[in-house]
């Protein structure tokens, strides 16, 4: 039961959500090879004032472990 959890800065359509979360949706089935009923993905949007405190310390840094594609940036 795959979950994806993306999270980004505000702007983004709703349409563009949409079309991300099939995409991801899409190449999840493929590549894990699981029905669409199994996949879910939830976008959030974290404002940039707040992205170090709620994504930086709360999810990248902890589980720096377990990424597999790691950011290009650094915490300022």
């Amino acid at each position: 039961m795959p979950h994806i959890s993306v999270k980004c800065y505000p702007g983004r359509t709703e349409e563009q959500k949409r079309i991300l979360a099939q995409r991801i949706t899409n190449d999840v089935m493929e590549v894990l090879d699981c029905p669409e009923k199994s996949v879910s993905v939830s976008i959030q949007e974290i404002t940039q004032d707040k992205w170090d405190v709620e994504v930086w310390d709360k999810e990248i840094e902890p589980q720096k472990e377990y990424l597999y594609k790691k950011p290009g940036y650094t915490k300022e």
